[in-house]
């Protein structure tokens, strides 16, 4: 069954205006932005004579490609109100049984998650050996994952979840829709957003079945009992690690809703907008360019252009530190050896007469990474319902966040109901 969602009005008027000039800018490349002496202490540069600029990141934070920095202006910017919603949620690496504990002095919530691995030795960046920051080592006990929460505890909580590459910061328009009646958890995943970001190889080297394993302590975390399901919303390719926890876990599924996922084999590929991470040295070049790591995978895939104070959320942990654009490599590689055969065990999974978790496709026609053709043939042949949305993109809930936000929210009042 499809259901068809027009929009006419949808289509975003901003243009996405950078004012990051260099199509690839060097990770300690120092950004300005013109102001007033008198109401900042920064540092100043002085061009032509006449124009007064203040240097963003004048502090280093760390060795190597770790620095301070990413933001125009000292004012309070969409990524600043972002964060203040947010919860910093850490993974145990030790075997304990999952706890919840609640610190006075921070708001945040002690998570177990698989046995890290590694060396034990501080993490270098993989171009000049360098030592890198504090924040792409890995911790010795905990890693960090940020997530923004909405709706009261009690309610059914559904989990939204970004795909790659995105932030929580996508469902920043379906959440409030959503906690009207449940209680909303959108995380970023480590290497993403404002998460912790370790090394590849010192720790956690962005694999999918790391992923899966991450995601079954997270949700073991916030489900406080063992009868509590949740509603899984997950986006892209990052669908092949939540399919195969579902079907791992399905006792703890209470629905399972999919936006535009890789279905068909033709899917099980990397655009070459995600793949040029992957290869050897210009992947790690491309991946610290705020530029080519952010905004050109978020606009290429579909039809819109978002706003600045938008575009800015997503740079700004690529501005802010090396070890964003290091992750963002190590996920491609992995993510390019791993997709095809994750794929098609997520194919091989939902055509199964044996899954029982009642699922939803929902589709952006306009996905230039992702072709509709075969989708509508899979859902009927396996079941699932289809919600087709002509006007979006393959970032669903960037490109019509209250939307899906009101599509999700009747999906699960419907199968509440059956």
């Amino acid at each position: 069954m499809a259901v068809h969602i027009h929009n006419p009005n949808f289509l975003h008027t901003h243009q996405l205006g950078s004012s990051l000039r260099s199509a690839s800018a060097s990770p300690a490349t120092h950004h300005f932005t013109r102001f007033t002496p008198a109401k900042h202490p920064g540092f100043i540069c002085k061009s032509n004579n006449k124009d007064d600029y203040l240097i963003d990141a004048p502090v280093s934070a760390g060795d190597g490609f770790s620095f301070s920095g990413g933001k125009y202006s000292d004012q309070p910017s969409p990524s600043d109100e972002w964060l203040k919603q947010g919860k910093w949620v850490e993974k145990k690496n030790d075997s304990s049984l999952p706890i919840l504990t609640h610190s006075a002095d921070c708001d945040c919530y002690q998570v177990k998650a698989h046995r890290v691995g590694g060396s034990g030795e501080e993490a270098k960046d993989p171009i000049f050996g360098l030592t890198m920051g504090s924040s792409s080592q890995a911790s010795k006990d905990v890693f960090r994952w940020f997530c923004v929460e909405s709706g009261q505890v009690d309610s059914p909580p559904v989990i939204l979840i970004h795909g790659f590459p995105s932030q929580a910061y996508s469902y920043r328009k379906a959440l409030p829709v959503l906690s009207k009646n449940y209680r909303a958890i959108a995380f970023d995943w480590l290497g993403f957003g404002f998460s912790d970001k370790p090394q590849a190889g010192y720790g956690f080297n962005y694999t999918l079945d790391e992923y899966v394993s991450s995601l079954e302590s997270f949700i073991d975390e916030v489900t406080t009992t063992t009868t509590t399901q949740v509603s899984l919303v997950v986006q892209g390719y990052f669908s092949t690690a939540a399919v195969k926890y579902a079907r791992n876990r399905p006792e703890k599924i209470k629905n399972l809703i999919l936006l535009n996922p890789p279905l068909t084999p033709e899917h099980a590929k990397l655009p070459s907008t995600l793949s040029v991470f992957s290869n050897f040295l210009l992947g790690e070049i491309f991946s610290q360019d705020p530029l080519r790591a952010s905004d050109k995978p978020l606009t290429s895939c579909g039809p819109y252009k978002m706003k600045e104070d938008d575009a800015m959320v997503y740079r700004r942990p690529y501005l802010t530190s090396g070890s964003s654009g290091f992750a963002l490599n190590a996920i491609s590689r992995a993510m390019k050896k791993e997709l095809k055969g994750y794929t098609e065990e997520m194919r091989t999974s939902l055509m199964d007469k044996d899954w029982k978790i009642p699922t939803t496709v929902c589709w952006g026609q306009r996905d230039k990474w992702l072709s509709y053709e075969g989708v509508e043939e899979f859902c009927k042949s396996s079941g699932h319902n289809l919600v087709e949305l002509p006007m979006a993109g393959h970032h669903v809930q960037e490109d019509c966040g209250e939307e899906i936000g009101g599509i999700i929210s009747r999906i699960i009042s419907k199968s509440a109901l059956i």
